[in-house]
């Protein structure tokens, strides 16, 4: 969070939409090029406090202007103080810890992860779904998440969503990964996994990541 100095006035700046492979949007004040990777900065924070998020090059499909935003202009330069985003190793913990706390498999809270966000903790989807688990405002909302860019939040608070899922499905993974893709209607309408395109090719991503976990710890276990 940046916290601002009393006595400031607002300017516009102008900002970009970044549109990535995966389909997800992003915001930022600029860009930058470094070699095969992109930084897309947020607004605050100069310098080694920059608060930005790195894709590869190749990974941005589109870039287009949007509205300018208001944002304040400090009258005295500010400290900034900005959350850190959290290490591989980091994120690992936080879905071992939710996994245990739902008792969900963390390898299968991973894949999850994997499927709707890629790893990044500020993603945003075209439908306006937030963070790591890919949480609509509304749904964050009831769970209780303040933040949903704040990837213990949003980590907790999918997983919590997930193992409703799982109570509700009788433990079937299979339709409660459906239902965190397209919603308990319409797995109920159709009794099943719904004919959706997307849905499906969601479900058998989760499940074939997941596997691949298993295979890989099962090989290291060998050794």
């Amino acid at each position: 969070m940046l916290l601002v100095a009393a006595g400031v006035c607002p300017v516009a700046r102008a900002m970009e939409r970044v549109t990535l492979r995966n389909g997800f949007e992003v915001d930022c004040v600029r860009r930058e090029v470094a070699g095969d990777k992109v930084r897309l900065y947020f607004a605050g924070g100069t310098g080694a406090s920059a608060n930005f998020l790195e894709v590869a090059a190749d990974a941005v499909v589109r870039v287009e202007w949007v509205a300018d935003a208001v944002v304040p202009k400090p009258a005295v330069q500010p400290k900034a103080v900005v959350a850190a985003e959290p290490t591989t190793a980091e994120m690992g913990e936080m879905i071992a810890h939710a996994g245990a706390a739902h008792h969900i498999d963390a390898d299968l809270l991973a894949s999850v992860v994997r499927a709707e966000s890629g790893g990044q903790v500020r993603a945003v989807s075209r439908t306006g779904a937030r963070g790591l688990m890919q949480l609509m405002p509304a749904t964050a909302n009831e769970l209780g998440v303040e933040d949903s860019f704040k990837a213990d939040q949003n980590i907790a608070g999918g997983t919590a969503y997930l193992d409703g899922l799982l109570v509700r499905y009788q433990d079937n993974v299979a339709l409660a990964l459906a239902a965190y893709n397209a919603g308990p209607a319409a797995v109920d309408r159709y009794k099943g996994v719904p004919p959706y395109a997307e849905t499906r090719a969601y479900v058998a991503r989760v499940i074939r990541e997941f596997n691949r976990r298993k295979r890989t710890v099962t090989v290291v276990a060998a050794r």
